[in-house]
């Protein structure tokens, strides 16, 4: 069986931020627990101010600044009239193929983020157990509804 390559498209710019905001928020909160450590350290210890909190607010901008924009770039899909494919992943490349014949339900949400940056993600729930959920965030909100009406009308088409 030959597989035949499917270029695939970037995730939308503005998910980029969204990506920060979560990593950053992420970040913020370690730190605050970092903090509270430093604190209860420095007071039962005499510990210099920074020991905790200073690496750990170092590893959440490096985080925030180089890993999330990397993280983002890693992302792709491709949409035929037969199928969808996502891409994701750095270390472990993830190509996820999804037949519209097998989409039994279809999603597009946005939470406040996403509508701040124009983008919303697309759900596809599956026949089976395992794996039966594919998510395509980052995407324009139109674009996830072009999807969705597609196989929504791929599906109403086929024979029962």
């Amino acid at each position: 069986m030959v597989f035949e390559h499917v270029p695939l498209h970037p995730l939308e710019r503005g998910y980029l931020g969204v990506l920060r905001i979560r990593a950053a928020f992420g970040w913020l909160m370690v730190g605050l627990v970092a903090a509270g450590i430093e604190v209860f350290l420095h007071w039962r210890t005499d510990a210099p101010p920074g020991l905790v909190a200073g690496p750990v607010i170092l590893l959440g901008l490096v985080s925030v600044v180089f890993f999330v924009p990397r993280r983002w770039r890693r992302w792709g899909y491709a949409f035929t009239e037969r199928e969808l494919h996502i891409a994701h992943g750095w270390l472990v490349r993830v190509h996820t193929v999804v037949p519209v014949s097998r989409v039994q339900h279809i999603d597009v949400s946005q939470g406040p983020l996403e509508r701040g940056a124009g983008v919303a993600t697309l759900s596809l729930h599956t026949a089976g157990t395992e794996n039966s959920l594919v998510a395509l965030p980052g995407i324009r909100r139109q674009r996830a509804e072009e999807i969705r009406d597609a196989i929504r009308d791929r599906i109403s088409d086929a024979p029962w």
